[in-house]
């Protein structure tokens, strides 16, 4: 019988001691595991090796691990991750835990006791897809389909059904209504959007928001001129809600 392949396990941290105490340790476990030092080759080593789990700190250099977290979850409502930092008030655990963390450990930690919990989240995960694939299609079922006014969004086969018709919505278009909906009521600055839609860090003049809510309003609006979903504010970025 061959051997299953290990588990890959990315620690994006940027405190180098720390990123490579825990790789040698949970390489001495059975894992294989990267370690990312920073928010913007964290989010490109995710997409390129497919991680089983991810290690992840909160205050990165470049995007934000608050800002990684929501971006992944955009496309990845099941890989496990477990959130590190020394950020302990409750405040920040909940913050943590809202934007998609799957557990939260502050620093300093107990190594045996982070070990445990690492293989715990994998053991989890491994049962949740050998034993309850109906549990992964109910908890993405809430973002297969979304209406809101006459408008209905089919995320599954990347449809929109609004007054513009029958819509065939771009990959980031998806990513970037996702985006709003899960923070429908709540401003998000123009910085914030590109961070977490696009990875992009830093100060940039892009107008590739102001393009796409020029997309969403003529998509979506009785009159884009006077918008009731897509709302502009000031100083600030946009809005949706309803």
């Amino acid at each position: 019988m061959e051997n299953s392949p290990k588990k890959r396990i990315l620690v994006i941290e940027d405190e180098k001691h720390i990123a490579e105490g825990l790789q040698i340790n949970l390489i001495n476990r059975g894992y294989d595991v990267c370690i990312a030092g920073n928010g913007v080759s964290g989010l490109e080593q995710w997409k390129e090796w497919c991680p089983d789990l991810i290690v992840l700190d909160i205050m990165l250099p470049g995007i934000d691990g608050l800002s990684l977290l929501q971006n992944i979850r955009l496309e990845d409502k099941q890989l496990p991750v477990l959130i590190l930092s020394a950020r302990a008030d409750v405040d920040d655990r909940v913050k943590g835990l809202s934007s998609g963390g799957d557990d939260y450990m502050t620093k300093p930690f107990n190594l045996e006791e982070f070990l445990l919990r690492v293989d715990r989240m994998l053991e989890r995960a491994k049962w949740y897809d050998r034993n309850d694939s109906n549990s992964v299609a109910s908890t993405l079922g809430a973002l297969n389909h979304y209406v809101f006014g006459v408008n209905r969004i089919d995320f599954e086969k990347s449809l929109a059904f609004c007054r513009a018709g029958k819509v065939e919505l771009t990959g980031q278009e998806i990513k970037l209504l996702k985006l709003f909906i899960a923070n429908r009521g709540k401003p998000l600055s123009r910085k914030k959007l590109l961070e977490i839609g696009w990875g992009y860090t830093g100060i940039t003049k892009t107008r590739t928001i102001d393009n796409f809510i020029v997309r969403f309003r003529k998509y979506f609006e009785e009159n884009p001129k006077k918008p009731r979903y897509f709302k502009s504010m000031r100083a600030i970025g946009y809005v949706f809600d309803h």
